[in-house]
């Protein structure tokens, strides 16, 4: 991705991104409610025009403690052990409604709602004492046009004791009109270790009672057709942390990343084929619907 909020192949566009002023970032005493932030998304408008930087808002929060009751109920509801081991995916979702408070500021110029996750990408920096206070901070990172519109990201940091210990970027898809060509999508099949699972209808439901991320398309195929969907779809950083929590034994403690591209969405109930392969250059795994083949995510393994 560009360093720069804006599309790389505009100069233009980036020399006016070089100009911003830089903007203080909000500064949070806790973390804000989500569902009132999920309403107030719903209704936020959006204006963006192609080619327009977006602005480097960024909101950030000092001191907070992870609930080790949350924290259980989380390695539950994902299929992780019962261990000391912080999950890699965990942070994420305790930081969402940082994310999502950047999305609803007037500053920002798209919709909140409707935005596409794409990719997930996640560095588990250095392990640490989880009953210690965490700082972190979520910032609008860089952007770039494709065929299917405006991709854009959001960075997320967690520090304790003023050591980075952890960070990620989620990009998301802006649906736009562009001049960009598309790309074919690589070949996608990988030979490995395999597990079936069942996801249940509930999982939505299930998750966002630990997340508190109650978006409609994930709760009920009633309120996914709302948006557009035929069934409620399963969660993309549910879908993560679930096959993390599959290979946990084969992940160290820190020094590595996982990235993750999410493709076509898990329709709920569904039955799906987990697949892993370790070489000696990389670690690869898939999730793919057991019965049509059709994938939904794939993700990638880099150690330190």
């Amino acid at each position: 991705m560009n360093d720069m909020n804006t599309p790389k192949s505009d100069s233009n566009q980036q020399a006016r991104a070089n100009s911003q002023p830089r903007v203080a970032p909000i500064v949070l005493q806790e973390l804000p409610n989500m569902p009132t932030l999920l309403g107030r998304a719903a209704f936020k408008s959006g204006n963006y025009r192609l080619g327009d930087a977006l602005p480097p808002l960024s909101t950030e929060i000092k001191h907070l403690v992870i609930r080790q009751d949350h924290l259980h109920a989380y390695r539950e509801i994902c299929g992780f052990t019962l261990s000391n081991r912080l999950p890699a995916t965990y942070l994420h979702m305790l930081s969402f409604p940082l994310s999502l408070n950047l999305l609803i500021q007037q500053d920002f110029p798209m919709k909140a709602m409707g935005q596409v996750h794409l990719r997930n990408q996640i560095s588990v920096l250095e392990e640490f004492d989880t009953s210690l206070p965490i700082s972190m901070k979520a910032t609008i990172g860089g952007s770039e046009l494709t065929s299917r519109g405006l991709e854009w990201d959001i960075d997320v940091t967690a520090s304790v004791d003023n050591q980075l210990v952890w960070s990620s970027t989620s990009t998301y898809l802006n649906r736009c009109k562009t001049n960009v060509p598309s790309v074919r999508q690589r070949d996608n099949k990988l030979q490995g270790e395999t597990s079936q699972w069942r996801v249940p209808a509930d999982i939505g439901r299930r998750y966002a009672k630990v997340s508190a991320d109650y978006n409609p398309i994930h709760l009920s195929d009633m309120t996914a057709k709302l948006f557009g969907f035929k069934q409620a779809i399963a969660h993309g950083m549910w879908s993560k942390a679930r096959c993390l929590a599959a290979i946990e034994d084969q992940l160290p403690a820190a020094g590595y990343s996982v990235d993750v591209a999410f493709q076509k969405p898990l329709f709920l109930p569904a039955e799906v084929l987990f697949t892993y392969a370790k070489t000696a250059q990389d670690e690869k795994f898939t999730l793919n619907n057991s019965k049509s083949g059709v994938s939904h995510l794939i993700g990638q393994i880099s150690r330190s």
